[in-house]
């Protein structure tokens, strides 16, 4: 069995967010979601739990950061192309997200990056297969 992985994600507005990713082509898996969490289907094997920030507490005593004025996490993605890296990141900020640091073009690699409506960072990377064959 493949392993999962479930970023969890405090959110100021459950509704707010949800509809952010579902306008970059997310859907979420409502046999994991509620009034306060939705689950963020990223991959087959990646998911994004995100929960309003009053339940996110009941995971946590420590605060939660304010993630518009601290970072504690960068969440990458990968891309199948340049231009599915613009695609995402283009509707991102389309869609009410913020800029988040410059574009990285290294040739062989691609990537930008973009806040979604609570801040957290989100990288969208595109690497050329050519330029990691083998490397492992």
């Amino acid at each position: 069995m493949a392993r999962m992985i479930f970023v969890n994600l405090p959110v100021k507005d459950l509704e707010t967010t949800v509809g952010f990713f579902g306008k970059l082509g997310f859907t979420t898996n409502p046999q994991f979601s509620d009034d306060k969490t939705a689950c963020l289907v990223i991959s087959d094997t990646i998911f994004a739990m995100l929960m309003t920030e009053p339940r996110f507490k009941d995971f946590t005593k420590k605060d939660i950061v304010d993630a518009s004025q601290a970072t504690e996490v960068i969440l990458a993605l990968s891309a199948d192309s340049r231009e599915k890296v613009d695609e995402i990141a283009d509707a991102a900020l389309a869609s009410g997200g913020f800029p988040a640091g410059e574009t990285q073009d290294m040739g062989f690699m691609y990537g930008r990056s973009f806040q979604d409506p609570d801040h957290h960072i989100w990288e969208v990377m595109w690497m050329d297969p050519a330029a990691v064959e083998g490397q492992a």
